[in-house]
């Protein structure tokens, strides 16, 4: 029985390995003898393809296993990778294609979706294979665009393939760099995960090393600056490439809008240098974004300048160290050179300054100012008001004659001249230079041309025919034998305090008519005179310091340049405003000259009706309260 058992079993093992044996003897040539002609139901083969593809210098038995038997089914089984290749199929089994494949093979890329089918699978290196550098992207694409397969899977970027084709890279790749990046540099190949996987190569803390394989030396400065030393410390919150780069958005920095442009950088640190959370738990400073925003960058950045120094232009790219790091772009003794790179000549003095200065980093002198305006523009404004307040209500009360007529010539031709040329010019100054300090404001948008540059260029020519204006008036106040009269008539006299004393009396009632001036001039046409010529000057010294600001910088402290900066601001809201409140009263609103003082059109003080019915409490009654 034994001996009958072992020859069964001896058989079998021989017939077994004969069968083996003569399997593997089976040459291409001897199945190409079916499958090398046309016969029905024989599936023919081109043995040219076959022959330049990857698989040209192995036999068919290698891969079709059961066709080793003579004849061999009609039906043979799925040819499996794995066979010869395991290493790369264990890897695809364990990545998000493999996964996903294991619950659905239609959704799920497998072998023959990226590599080929049949006997055309090609070397990465044959232009003609799906895999190569010249065909991924399409080949990623046939499953990536197809809407209707995607369906299924969860990506965190919609349109994936089109975005891509949006980037600096794809246009590289276009023109003709076959070095730029394609999908398989940033996803991986067989071992593509999710990127929330720690083995993805687009997992946060292995992006620096994906993208360094490309530009390694960007990735050397990236390593050893803060934000770099963070994210290897294991600091979840610091930023890598993608946080300010983006992934499928990677364009060029000078494209407007992007992530990484030059217009778009300070908001992007502000994602977390706003954040309150990330202040309080790695103790950073919480005003670095909103000082920068108020300083003379940030104004003009606000406004749309792309020139202006932003916080990469001061802190560095992507090799930001702290200031105390002698590396670093803002160490004490190397600020010099940085703010020298916009500002030649003048990088000892502004690194003296601090961008993001508290109120109490300001000099005295700006703390002065400061609080010299904020005390003299409610008296000034208050006082107006004030003022125009009683004036108005003692004359509405007792009436005002019908009508005021003067014989005598306010304003020459020549002076009227001068009047348009600075209506002209203060309004363009103001529109103009409220639109460059508020560049974020609905009336800004509707009044002033949006570009920065073109609200730069108003402001400046405005600036250029006030000066003009101002040279003008000054040499014809003393050259003219008119602008004498008008100098000697304008200069303040002891009468003018009397004026005013009577005129407040009568206002409040304690005198019974009102005072007789004695001078050519009132003592408000004389406040208004000198206010104006105060305030021309102080803008146009102010302004000059900051149209020559690289001059300013280098043989002034910077102190200067913040000053006048300072000054010219609030100089501007007290001049604006003074016109709102006290000119317009003159013009306009006194009921002497309501509905207005024509002296300005016809150098005669006068109503626009010389003829107006009634006494002045007939005409009072006739105007609606509210028109005052």
């Amino acid at each position: 029985m034994f001996i009958r058992t072992a020859i069964t079993v001896g058989l079998i093992i021989l017939t077994a390995c004969s069968s083996s044996l003569w399997a593997q003897s089976i040459s291409n040539d001897a199945c190409m003898m079916c499958h090398g002609r046309k016969a029905s139901g024989i599936p023919e083969v081109d043995i040219e393809p076959l022959a330049n593809s990857a698989h040209g210098q192995i036999r068919c038995i290698m891969c079709h296993r059961d066709a080793g038997s003579m004849p061999h089914p009609k039906k043979l089984a799925s040819v499996s990778c794995s066979r010869c290749h395991k290493e790369q199929s264990e890897t695809y089994l364990g990545s998000r294609h493999g996964r996903m494949s294991k619950q659905d093979r239609s959704v799920a890329a497998v072998c023959g979706d990226c590599h080929g089918i049949g006997h055309t699978i090609f070397k990465s290196g044959n232009p003609d294979s799906p895999v190569n550098r010249r065909q991924v992207v399409e080949t990623c694409a046939r499953c990536h665009e197809d809407t209707e397969r995607m369906a299924f899977v969860r990506l965190s970027a919609k349109d994936p393939v089109f975005s891509y084709q949006q980037t600096v890279h794809w246009n590289a790749f276009k023109e003709g760099n076959i070095e730029a990046a394609v999908c398989t540099d940033c996803h991986g190949t067989h071992a593509l995960y999710n990127s929330l996987n720690p083995a993805s190569r687009i997992f946060k803390r292995n992006i620096p090393d994906t993208c360094g394989s490309c530009h390694k030396g960007i990735a050397e400065e990236y390593r050893e600056s803060v934000h770099g030393q963070a994210a290897l410390g294991g600091v979840a919150e610091s930023p890598v490439c993608t946080y300010c780069h983006g992934s499928h958005t990677i364009r060029s920095s000078e494209e407007s809008g992007l992530s990484a442009s030059t217009g778009a950088i300070t908001h992007v640190c502000s994602d977390c240098h706003e954040s309150e959370q990330l202040a309080r738990k790695f103790n950073l400073p919480t005003d670095r974004i909103e000082t920068y925003r108020n300083s003379y960058h940030g104004l003009a950045a606000r406004r749309g300048d792309l020139t202006v120094a932003n916080c990469a232009s001061c802190h560095g790219y992507h090799d930001v160290m702290r200031s105390t790091d002698p590396r670093s772009s803002i160490y004490k003794s190397n600020l010099p050179e940085t703010c020298g790179r916009c500002h030649p000549g003048a990088g000892d003095v502004l690194s003296s300054g601090q961008v993001h200065g508290s109120p109490e980093s300001k000099h005295w002198t700006l703390l002065a100012v400061q609080w010299f305006y904020w005390i003299v523009i409610p008296l000034a404004l208050g006082a107006m008001l004030l003022h125009n307040g009683l004036d108005w209500a003692r004359k509405a009360w007792s009436g005002v004659p019908a009508a005021v007529h003067s014989d005598d010539i306010r304003f020459t031709v020549n002076e009227r001249f001068q009047h348009f040329i600075l209506i002209f010019s203060f309004v363009l100054l103001a529109l103009s230079g409220f639109a460059l300090k508020f560049p974020d404001a609905i009336w800004a948008y509707y009044l002033v041309p949006s570009d920065e540059a073109v609200r730069r260029n108003l402001h400046r020519w405005g600036a250029l025919v006030f000066t003009l204006l101002s040279l003008y008036h000054f040499f014809y106040i003393f050259l003219t034998k008119r602008g004498r009269f008008v100098l000697n008539e304008m200069k303040p006299r002891w009468a003018d305090i009397k004026n005013l004393i009577q005129v407040l009396a009568y206002s409040l009632h304690i005198r019974k008519s009102p005072p007789v001036h004695e001078s050519f001039y009132r003592y408000p046409e004389k406040i208004e005179y000198w206010s104006l010529v105060w305030g021309s000057m102080m803008m146009i010294v102010t302004g000059s310091v900051l149209v020559f600001n690289n001059v300013t910088l280098k043989y002034f402290p910077l102190w200067i340049s913040d000053l006048a900066t300072l000054a010219h601001y609030y100089e501007a809201i007290l001049a604006c405003l003074a016109i709102v409140i006290g000119h317009s009263y003159a013009v306009i609103f006194d009921p002497d000259v309501y509905p207005m003082n024509r002296a300005w059109l016809s150098g005669r003080i006068g109503r626009s009706d010389g003829n107006l019915p009634g006494n002045g409490k007939k005409y009072f009654k006739r105007i609606p309260y509210g028109r005052f």
